[in-house]
């Protein structure tokens, strides 16, 4: 089945390759012989009720410094296209929640991974509070009293943005923590939104795991292990992937939030679980597919596009 597939991502010239789910994606689609075109977030319009974009055929090669080639830009409309590949990079702001608006407009006559009304309305560090039962305790507030109430009750937190992304703005703050005055003023100046509050888990330092669901089944997984001397464990901030397997309470949390995934039509999603307890639900970007093959896991990749093509397949029309 070929299928006409456009990539919505911020510049593909930035890309660490190594890592990037995306760069995996496009190098299946492009192995099963899809036809996949390229455009960066910026450039997409809405024509009167056309969605349009300057879109470029791309070639990828998994090749360090020259791992792709574009062809000259053609202003199309993307309801012409079987697949949309919705994996532009956090911020979650204004501009992102825009381009969900624009891409529903075309969903699901164009398949949009993930579902863009979806996306838009399951924030990652907010759509798992779906699940407390599954979550350390964990507060989404910038009340100074509701906060300190929180920190009497739970001891040491960590604090970070509501909609920040790849670890930043990440801080442990501990009780008695001289700091947290400073801390709360530069957010508050920072950050117009709530942020999150939540009892900090000591176990991070044996990894923060990476799921994938795909279609909301288990598909893969790999730990990050956070360097000696940094809280987190995002692989762009030093955190090293180590092989793994699910435990037995993993394998229920992804029981458990599966058929909410598959409802919302949150086709690729990551979570995060540290000693066992669920802390997001990440539906944006992803990431993950190639450290899970890269330590003999299952091929991700394949699973996604065999989920979008059976999805196609089914379409009326």
């Amino acid at each position: 089945m070929k299928l006409k597939v456009a990539v919505q991502m911020d510049p593909i010239a930035r890309i660490n390759i190594r890592g990037d789910s995306t760069f995996a994606l496009l190098l299946e689609a492009q192995r099963r012989c899809h036809e996949v075109s390229y455009y960066t977030p910026e450039k997409l319009s809405l024509r009167g009720r056309d969605v349009v974009a300057p879109v470029q055929t791309l070639t990828v090669r998994d090749q360090v410094g020259d791992h792709f080639t574009l062809g000259d830009a053609t202003r199309a409309c993307l309801e012409s296209f079987d697949v949309v590949l919705l994996r532009q990079d956090p911020p979650f702001d204004l501009a992102y929640i825009t381009t969900t608006h624009l891409l529903e407009r075309i969903h699901p006559k164009t398949l949009v991974v993930n579902d863009p009304a979806s996306v838009r309305n399951a924030p990652e560090k907010l759509f798992v509070m779906d699940f407390p039962d599954l979550m350390p305790p964990t507060l989404i507030s910038r009340d100074l009293d509701e906060i300190n109430s929180f920190r009497a009750e739970h001891g040491a937190v960590v604090m970070k943005p509501l909609h920040g992304h790849g670890g930043a703005a990440v801080f442990r703050v501990m009780p008695q923590d001289m700091n947290f005055g400073s801390l709360f003023d530069m957010f508050s100046v920072t950050f117009r939104e709530p942020w999150v509050i939540q009892r900090f888990l000591p176990e991070v330092v044996r990894g923060d795991k990476r799921i994938i669901l795909v279609d909301g089944e288990f598909a893969g997984a790999v730990n990050r292990v956070p360097a000696a001397d940094d809280l987190r464990s995002n692989m762009v901030r030093g955190g090293a992937a180590r092989a793994t397997d699910l435990t037995s309470r993993e394998s229920e949390i992804c029981k458990r939030i599966g058929p909410a995934l598959r409802e919302r039509g949150l086709l690729f999603v990551g979570i995060d679980v540290i000693d066992g307890l669920l802390t997001e639900i990440n539906v944006t970007s992803p990431t993950g597919i190639r450290p899970i093959a890269a330590f003999g896991g299952p091929d991700v990749a394949a699973i996604v596009w065999d989920t979008i093509e059976a999805k196609r397949s089914q379409a009326p029309g």
